[in-house]
């Protein structure tokens, strides 16, 4: 692994260029898929030119260098303290629509920055670091001081009960928290856990229990019990089996409410700051064997002046007028929140068929694009289009080239397009800077009146001016998640077809699915044997209508809808579809990763980031990551174990496994 050099660090070159198919595709897409608003020293510096500039002109584009860490297997022969030069690239990337230019610049100057710019200010993370050194990251509020760790006799479950001897348990995978057991619960509140994870959910609620949770995030058990209080919620409060703690509802919590109640509430934090965090994967008609020894034959390294995508002569100051220029406009942004996917199509960027197999078709009806504040469009003006290396909760954010290794079900996989060797790429990303300022503009209105038992459940009637204005705005927010996926599949697509030399539509290059894991709905569902109007809250977890739903595209209707489940950083991935069982007991509801094993702040204490890429290395996948603390707190072992989250829901019936993908390539933001 190496770290690409700042402007303090001396430069080397290669002996001999060469041109990197893998390094091509890799440039090209994170030029689209990391937006930047990062700096450097200005003393470092690289270019990069496109073939077809249209509005931007022929000139190349100058752009900031700095630090970006890579997997050891790229770092082979490079000097102590030095680095490898790029190797000169001779294809030219020419991207389609103009306004789109000033993603290449603007996010390869993000991936090449040294040091990531702040993230935007907000009042509720200024006055939480204030509580002594807790830091605010995307997986929960931590502590840096020293925490008590508990033992759990884990022989048995039974044995790992007995510190929780309310908990009831089924003899299979649900284990129950009955009504009462706080005051308040409307419900009883639920979970869905094997032997393993069962002993990483009580460890957590242990040592919460200990350590005392003073400025930070209840435990994920407490937080299902507490979210169970909210007036109108039905049925119970459900926790998938990759469940942990997270602001106010944990993450992978699910929670319906009768939309028929006056005094059912929405809550912002039973959907998250990234609005509409979601996942699509695309799959190629090419196989592992046509792709992979010729992409990790020609892996180069290092970033150098004049080597990036183009020559390193020419002016710049206009060019970077143009882009900047070319950012989003009021009117256009609008159009994004109000219409989603629509306005992509109308524009060409993305095929007409994609919406077919996107949820709600990639656009919610009833946004407003009014509702959104302008400080959250401001900061989500020049995100479209992007991964997101400084937004919050962004780290777990990527792209990824995969490979399906397993099929389960065959039926299923053949209605994907799916089959063993077929080359994928999921992505990971969602609404960015803009949904985290609807959610925290939506906590700082809701309702002073409403007793709730943690503050971080600060809700609205849903019927109120402020509930509505909530929810229009985070379907708004929702529907710009929908076309930043779309851009950023736009540019894979470019960037296989660059590769290849082979037109998009040749390569097959359809859209599998596209599918959201932080969202609120309204739904209709069997409660207590009567059909009801629900808002279903689902913060980390899936979609998983069973087959027959009318929600359904016709494509997949038989085999119910697909389900995409990424992994934690090199390793599998999964694609799964929804089941009868979970209409009737998950609100049609499944897992939507891994879940988080461990703290980001424990994770960056306790591992090596190089040790960290080694063994990413040796599982066969090259990762490249935005920055070093993020490759610690992305590490496998920061997470559960993405089978053992599949397993126990393939188990409990709650969805089905249909392939396994294994991890080549990982661009991490």
């Amino acid at each position: 692994m190496a770290i690409l050099p700042g402007a303090h660090r001396r430069r080397h070159r290669p002996s001999s260029p060469c041109s990197s198919l893998l390094f091509l595709f890799l440039l090209a897409l994170s030029a689209v898929v990391c937006c930047s608003h990062g700096s450097a020293p200005a003393s470092h510096t690289c270019t990069a030119s496109y073939g077809s500039l249209g509005a931007l002109g022929a000139e190349p584009l100058r752009l900031r260098g700095g630090g970006l860490w890579r997997s050891s297997r790229e770092s082979k022969g490079t000097e102590r303290g030095g680095m490898q030069i790029l190797s000169t690239i001779r294809k030219k990337i020419a991207v389609g629509e103009a306004w789109l230019y000033k993603y290449p610049a603007r996010l390869l100057s993000n991936l090449f920055s040294r040091k990531p710019k702040a993230r935007a200010n907000n009042q509720d993370e200024e006055k939480m670091s204030k509580r002594g050194n807790w830091h605010l990251r995307g997986g929960g509020l931590s502590d840096d001081r020293a925490r008590k760790s508990i033992e759990i006799d884990d022989t048995s479950i039974e044995s790992m009960l007995k510190s929780a001897p309310y908990i009831q348990w089924d003899g299979n995978q649900l284990f129950t928290i009955p009504k009462g057991h706080i005051e308040g619960m409307r419900s009883s509140a639920s979970f869905y856990a094997n032997k393993p994870l069962l002993k990483q959910v009580l460890k957590e609620m242990l040592e919460n229990q200990a350590n005392g949770s003073k400025g930070g995030f209840l435990s994920a058990i407490q937080q299902l019990s507490n979210v169970a209080t909210l007036p109108g919620v039905v049925s119970s409060s459900i926790g998938m089996p990759d469940i942990h703690s997270g602001y106010g509802f944990a993450i992978g919590n699910v929670a319906a409410v009768d939309m028929d109640d006056d005094d059912s509430v929405v809550s912002p934090g039973g959907v998250g700051f990234d609005i509409n965090c979601g996942v699509r994967l695309l799959r190629t008609n090419l196989h592992e064997r046509d792709v992979i020894d010729l992409l990790f034959k020609n892996i180069p390294v290092g970033v150098g002046e004049g080597s990036v995508l183009g020559q390193a002569d020419g002016k710049v100051s206009a060019t970077r007028r143009a882009w900047r220029e070319l950012s989003l406009y009021a009117q256009e942004l609008d159009d994004i929140l109000r219409r989603g996917m629509a306005w992509a199509e109308e524009r060409n960027l993305c095929w007409p068929e994609d919406r077919e197999v996107v949820e709600e078709r990639g656009s919610f009806e009833g946004a407003d694009p009014d509702a959104v504040s302008d400080r959250a469009k401001a900061r989500g003006r020049n995100q479209c289009g992007s991964l997101g290396v400084q937004s919050e909760g962004s780290g777990n954010h990527y792209a990824e080239v995969q490979v399906v290794e397993e099929v389960y079900d065959e039926e299923a996989a053949s209605a994907m397009g799916l089959k063993l060797g077929t080359v994928c790429i999921m992505l990971h990303s969602g609404s960015r800077g803009l949904g985290h300022q609807v959610c925290t503009d939506a906590v700082a209105e809701a309702e002073k009146g409403i007793s709730v038992v943690d503050r971080q459940l600060a809700c609205c009637r849903i019927k109120s001016k402020e509930g509505q204005k909530y929810l229009a705005a985070m379907r708004a927010a929702a529907n710009f998640a929908f076309v930043n996926r779309c851009l950023m599949a736009k540019a894979v697509r470019q960037s296989f077809a660059t590769i290849f030399e082979r037109d998009e539509k040749e390569l097959g290059m359809s859209t599998v699915y596209d599918v959201s894991h932080n969202i609120a709905k309204v739904e209709e569902h069997m409660v207590d044997g009567v059909k009801k109007k629900v808002l279903v809250h689902r913060k980390g977890a899936t979609r998983a209508f069973g087959p027959g739903s009318p929600e359904i595209c016709d494509k997949y209707r038989s085999i119910g809808q697909p389900v995409l489940v990424g992994g934690s950083m090199g390793t599998c991935s999964y694609v799964l579809t929804g089941t009868a069982k979970a209409m009737e007991s998950t609100f049609g509801s499944t897992c939507h990763g891994a879940g988080r094993a461990m703290s980001r702040s424990q994770a960056m204490r306790s591992l090596d980031s190089r040790a960290v890429l080694k063994e990413v290395e040796d599982r066969g996948c090259t990762a490249r990551v935005a920055t070093k603390k993020l490759v610690a707190e992305e590490a496998p072992q920061s997470y559960k174990d993405v089978s053992e989250v599949i397993e126990t829901c393939h188990a409990a019936g709650i969805s089905r496994k249909c392939v396994k993908l294994r991890p080549v390539i990982c661009i991490k933001g």
